[in-house]
């Protein structure tokens, strides 16, 4: 039976399924109110209260094993569609001292990251990481060598990160809807531009080298 750490909607939904409970049943068993066994299927990434989070848990703990199978599918179905839907392949050009930032437009802010690419099904990410550089910013690089892959803390998407080589080209902003602007930084001033603690931290180890 795996530790839960921490409730969500969708999860408390998913203990819901399993445990083959209506709306009106779950939330008796559970010793809550309808609306709120309403409000997770409404708003499935919602944190329920502590008091909450622990009669979940309760509930979990004492369910039957064909339960706790029922639930660990739900979660490794929706880990599979989550990855498969949503991978990016991001590639870290450097030049010398530098490294290839754009500036990308979100929800009307603005917001420096590195060139990336969605991957889609049939694709290879070391591909569409070269292949989105040049399509964003004219830039022609290749891949060195893979630094790795997380499930990106602010997005939820699963990210594979790619060292890569200039090649040649400038760089010029070659997708005005979804870029403001594309630009060479100085590895040392990286941090000005993106935080610390938002980058990977084997991109930063990698580029330390280059600094």
């Amino acid at each position: 039976m795996d530790v839960i750490d921490t409730w969500t909607g969708r999860m408390a939904c998913w203990l819901q399924a399993s445990l083959r409970l209506g709306n009106q049943a779950f939330a008796d068993h559970l010793g809550v109110a309808l609306r709120t066994v309403a409000g997770w299927h409404a708003q499935p990434d919602l944190v329920p209260r502590h008091d909450i989070q622990s009669a979940l848990d309760t509930v979990y703990e004492k369910a039957p094993n064909a339960v706790h199978a029922r639930f660990a599918r739900f979660a490794a179905q929706a880990e599979a569609a989550t990855a498969q839907a949503l991978r990016v392949s991001i590639a870290v050009v450097v030049r010398a001292s530098e490294v290839l930032l754009v500036c990308r437009r979100d929800d009307g802010a603005l917001s420096w990251q590195f060139p990336a690419g969605v991957v889609k099904p049939g694709a290879t990410a070391e591909v569409v990481a070269v292949r989105e550089t040049l399509a964003e910013t004219g830039v022609h690089c290749s891949v060195r060598e893979p630094l790795g892959a997380r499930q990106h803390p602010t997005t939820g998407v699963l990210a594979t990160y790619w060292l890569c080589d200039h090649l040649m080209g400038e760089p010029e902003n070659r997708d005005v809807e979804e870029n403001a602007d594309a630009t060479w930084v100085p590895i040392n001033s990286l941090t000005r531009f993106i935080a610390a603690e938002r980058i990977y931290p084997p991109v930063l180890t990698a580029l330390e080298a280059h600094a």
